[in-house]
């Protein structure tokens, strides 16, 4: 039995999956927890598996969002220090790891069938080569994943904490905003517009330029709003508010520049994949082709981004099937 865990921000997906020690088999059981009420991912094992009556376990990964060094990760928007030895220790077992959850996504890939995908650009399915993965959610991640020997090799990123780009006025306007915050210490990140804090943060600032005006109803549900990315996608999506509308179009704008700019960096012949919560959520939006066209908008090099097949990740349980693929891979 393989115990496979996916760790975010926002919710900490664990399952457990069959195995013949050989192939990754059906998920038995899957939970899923918010992350926040806990204080580590310890105490989630602990209560996902009491649930399940202390399975034996044989093997046990997980996909932790933020950097691991050394078979350790510092949460990136947890408070959480998340240790190989800890969880080896409390699992009893030694066949264990630790990976970025961007590539536990990206081992996750692989076992997709197409109607687990939508496909925005079908590109040459034929040429193959690296592949490009980016996920915004909670936060942003990015992962490359390397056609190497016949075999595609995931390659873990910190992409998402690159520097956001702006690529015209607006954008310039928004930076010079967003540097204004003392929080963020001088550096803007790409992922503090391209997430879901970040969506909130590109209509907070149309909202302070006077963009539009906001809605009194619309100032009332954010006000009491538990997500607030979430009521600007609605109203957006609802075609309800000016100002919202404006955001999640500046938002699906960046997030087809910053996919075509690692698609460039990767030079993703083998496709892009676009994963984390936040895609599916607005796919009639990403199908407007204002994704697309912020993709392919790298001057000459318009004709090699256009041969790129660029998917959609539909099925939210890729992450879980990644580390369970790893899981047995690696032999931990």
């Amino acid at each position: 039995m393989i115990l496979a865990g996916d760790i975010g921000g926002t919710k900490t997906n664990v399952a457990l999956l069959e195995t013949d020690g050989r192939e990754v088999g059906a998920v038995t059981a899957q939970q899923t927890f918010k992350s926040a009420d806990y204080d580590s991912l310890e105490k989630i094992i602990r209560e996902f598996l009491a649930s399940e009556h202390e399975p034996k376990l044989t093997h046990a990964c997980f996909g932790v969002a933020g950097p691991v060094v050394d078979g350790r990760v510092d949460a990136t928007n947890l408070k959480w220090d998340v240790s190989a030895d800890s969880l080896a220790g409390l699992l009893s077992i030694s066949r264990l790891s630790i990976i970025n959850d961007l590539e536990a996504t990206a081992y996750g890939i692989e076992a997709l069938a197409p109607e687990q995908l939508h496909t925005l650009n079908e590109g040459d399915p034929l040429r193959g080569g690296n592949r490009a993965l980016i996920a915004a959610g909670t936060g942003l991640g990015t992962a490359g994943i390397v056609w190497h020997e016949g075999h595609y090799h995931p390659v873990p990123s910190e992409g998402g904490h690159t520097d956001f780009a702006p690529r015209n006025a607006l954008e310039i306007e928004l930076l010079e905003h967003l540097l204004k915050n003392e929080e963020y210490g001088g550096h803007v990140s790409i992922e503090r517009v391209l997430s879901g804090p970040g969506l909130f943060n590109l209509y907070s600032f149309l909202r302070a330029i006077n963009f539009a005006e906001e809605p009194a109803w619309l100032a009332a549900e954010l006000a009491s709003a538990h997500d607030a990315a979430a009521t600007v996608s609605a109203a957006a999506l609802a075609k309800r508010s000016e100002l919202a509308v404006k955001a999640l179009d500046m938002f699906v704008e960046i997030y087809g520049a910053m996919t075509g700019n690692l698609a460039l960096l990767l030079i993703a012949t083998g496709g892009c994949y676009v994963g984390g919560g936040i895609a599916p959520k607005i796919m009639e939006k990403l199908k407007d082709g204002a994704f697309l066209e912020s993709f392919l908008a790298k001057g000459r090099f318009r004709t090699l981004l256009a041969s790129m097949p660029v998917h959609v990740i539909l099925d939210d349980k890729t992450a879980l099937y990644g580390a369970a693929r790893k899981a047995l891979q690696a032999g931990g």
